[in-house]
């Protein structure tokens, strides 16, 4: 291999692309654990308002986020052809309700434009994806719940636990 071609592999990087309606969105592949098949949320009370409750993953409890309540965009019934991306944070794991996730892509560090250049104002945004089929947007997760959230759900959680 010579220097030129490990140059361009060292500037790609690999993210997870899923529907939320008809807008694409896309999360680092790093961050990603699994895809699974929608499964039964149960309730958890006293969450902030964009958990939808909590699920188990090979034994592991978490909080289940909704994408659209966070975005602000138009609620929908959940449904079993739902998927569930399990993730995690440098604080904790969660799963995201998603349309469906449709690719793992490849992408090269001149075809992503950041969020300041694109939606200076855009929160939880890390960037925009330029793909020959259009934008995709990144999503942030270290930036999904506030610190205040954060709090709200691990006081949640460890009431659910019975702690």
């Amino acid at each position: 291999m010579n220097i030129d071609s490990w140059n361009t592999k060292k500037m790609t990087s690999q993210y997870v692309v899923f529907l939320l309606g008809d807008q694409r969105c896309a999360l680092n592949l790093y961050s990603v654990d699994r895809v699974v098949h929608m499964v039964k949320i149960t309730l958890l009370p006293k969450a902030p308002v964009i958990v939808l409750g909590v699920v188990n993953v090979q034994g592991s409890v978490m909080p289940v986020i909704d994408v659209r309540r966070r975005f602000g965009l138009p609620e929908r019934r959940i449904s079993l052809n739902d998927h569930l991306v399990v993730t995690h944070t440098t604080r904790r794991p969660f799963a995201l309700v998603v349309d469906a996730v449709v690719d793992v892509v490849e992408c090269q560090e001149q075809s992503l434009a950041p969020t300041a250049s694109v939606l200076p104002a855009a929160e939880y945004l890390e960037g925009v994806m330029k793909l020959k089929s259009g934008l995709v947007i990144i999503h942030d997760l270290e930036a999904f719940l506030s610190l205040e959230e954060e709090d709200s759900l691990n006081r949640a959680m460890d009431a659910g636990r019975g702690a």
